[in-house]
């Protein structure tokens, strides 16, 4: 028989005392200042961004010399034109740096030249460049009605095509170079075509201003 003064055992938990807070506060401490940092860093370079004030180049087709336009047969076009390009940077401050161009001729948004790759450009800031690539050359294999299209274009005497400019371009401004951004330029051209194998430079019937892209 058990003794009635004799005490039980104390089941209950011992209570942990809480983790000290100091660690906890030196990691918030650092995780704000970097979050300060990149917020800081962040406005900076918006501010110079637009300081610099870079913008899209602008192009358009101004000549058109055509060498050849043959339509071998309805699935073959064998074409060499040259098209007289004007590329503007607007902007006051920021340079602009092409590079990895590359150039192809369309009709019916089907490419009739293979594509033919141009050199690197720099583009100063408010200023006008123009290139007169010549694409075409070989053979192009196509879908027989645009051939066909092609073909009653020309004894019409007006085709309409599109030259599609494909690139890098990066900007410049002071000692601050942006990240390529890849490019694509469409110019959509209608020429005066005065008769099938005609040779020389044609008249532009419409250039808008062509889309870019960035």
């Amino acid at each position: 028989m058990a003794e009635d003064g004799k005490d039980k055992p104390n089941s209950s938990p011992e209570k942990k005392s809480p983790p000290p807070r100091r660690h906890l506060d030196s990691r918030s401490l650092i995780a704000a200042v970097i979050l300060t940092l990149l917020i800081l860093a962040g406005i900076i370079i918006l501010t110079l961004w637009l300081v610099y004030d870079p913008r899209k180049p602008q192009f358009r087709v101004l000549k058109v010399t055509v060498f050849n336009i043959n339509t071998t047969s309805p699935l073959l076009i064998s074409t060499a034109m040259q098209f007289t390009v004007v590329t503007r940077n607007p902007s006051k401050r920021t340079s602009i740096h092409y590079s990895h161009l590359s150039a192809i001729l369309l009709y019916k948004d089907q490419a009739i030249t293979p594509p033919m790759m141009l050199p690197p450009l720099v583009h100063d800031a408010k200023t006008t460049v123009a290139m007169s690539p010549v694409l075409g050359g070989s053979p192009v294999e196509v879908a027989a009605e645009v051939g066909y299209s092609l073909e009653a274009d020309e004894a019409y005497g007006a085709v309409s095509l599109r030259m599609i400019i494909k690139g890098r371009v990066k900007f410049k401004g002071g000692r601050i170079w942006s990240r390529s951004y890849g490019m694509n330029v469409k110019c959509d051209v209608a020429v005066a075509v005065a008769k099938k194998g005609f040779v020389g430079e044609v008249g532009v019937i419409s250039s808008p201003p062509c889309e870019v892209a960035i």
